[in-house]
């Protein structure tokens, strides 16, 4: 990779260009970064209690009687923010989604195996199971890098 810096008084304002024959994970962890889509932590809800929530110790998000809902190995916490709003704030290569209803961390996928009508069950390390709709298959594939040679 190669790196140039112009300093230059003249412009009114910082422009960032990134040239590359492809978008791969490294240009995208440059863009999340430059977004500032690191993000610090989360209030979640358990009860009257508010708690402050670091994202890499959730395994998922999912919409349940129009709330968002965190889970942890431990607990489920109600998030004010919504699931697109999630989307845009965590990192890409952390978190992926899986359906309309569910964002998960792919830290802490164990197992998947492929279900009816063309979706896969995840099974989370905390024993935990979501599924994946049938049109977000083909990122969770390239996410996990399943597009390798078959297995016989």
């Amino acid at each position: 990779m190669k790196l140039s810096l112009n300093i230059d008084k003249a412009l009114k304002e910082t422009r960032i260009t990134i040239d590359a024959p492809e978008l791969d994970d490294s240009i995208q962890e440059i863009i999340d970064f430059i977004n500032g889509r690191e993000q610090q932590f989360l209030i979640g809800k358990n009860g009257e209690m508010q708690h402050i929530l670091k994202p890499d110790d959730i395994q998922y998000f999912h919409t349940e009687k129009n709330h968002v809902i965190a889970v942890t190995e431990t607990d489920s916490f109600i998030l004010k923010e919504k699931l697109y709003e999630l989307e845009d704030k965590l990192p890409s290569k952390k978190f992926i989604r899986f359906s309309k209803s569910v964002i998960a961390n792919l830290h802490h996928l164990n197992r998947f195996e492929p279900s009816f009508n063309g979706t896969l069950c995840v099974y989370f390390k905390s024993g935990r199971k979501e599924y994946v709709s049938r049109n977000y298959v083909p990122g969770i594939k390239k996410a996990l890098k399943l597009n390798r040679r078959k297995v016989e």
